[in-house]
């Protein structure tokens, strides 16, 4: 009778851990150290910590102005297709569902040649007095 009891109690132990575990799936967007280019990703020191999360829509035929970013920024796409000039490193095309960390210390631009406005989700992991986006003024 023992064993019976203790075997009905560790199936209850394991099907509630499995339950657990289906409770709240968790799919992992992104895990990196490192932007999109490579750079390594570094956390400003102006002050007190500001993370500030968008919606950035970029309409059909629109693009940015030429930029960097002072300040840590996860992108994910959530609806069309961009594409972003880097210069002299290129271009890369992203499709709704693609998550990065976009280029910091590199001028770059994203434009829309589809037909449908993108929609990114931007987290910028900055801090107080630092500047999540900085324009490129060309002299």
């Amino acid at each position: 009778m023992k064993t019976l009891v203790l075997a009905t109690g560790l199936c209850a132990l394991v099907a509630g851990g499995a339950g657990a575990q289906t409770a709240y799936p968790t799919l992992e967007l992104l895990a990196t150290g490192t932007t999109i280019l490579g750079e390594t990703i570094h956390y400003p020191a102006t002050g007190p910590a500001r993370v500030t999360a968008s919606i950035v829509t970029i309409m059909p035929g629109a693009e940015t102005v030429l930029h960097q970013h002072g300040t840590p920024m996860f992108a994910l796409i959530q609806q069309g297709e961009l594409t972003v000039d880097y210069g002299s490193h290129g271009t890369r095309d992203f499709k709704a569902g693609d998550s990065f960390v976009e280029a910091m210390a590199v001028t770059h631009r994203g434009l829309n040649r589809g037909t449908v406005p993108v929609k990114i989700l931007t987290v910028s992991m900055g801090a107080e007095g630092a500047s999540n986006v900085v324009l490129d003024v060309k002299k």
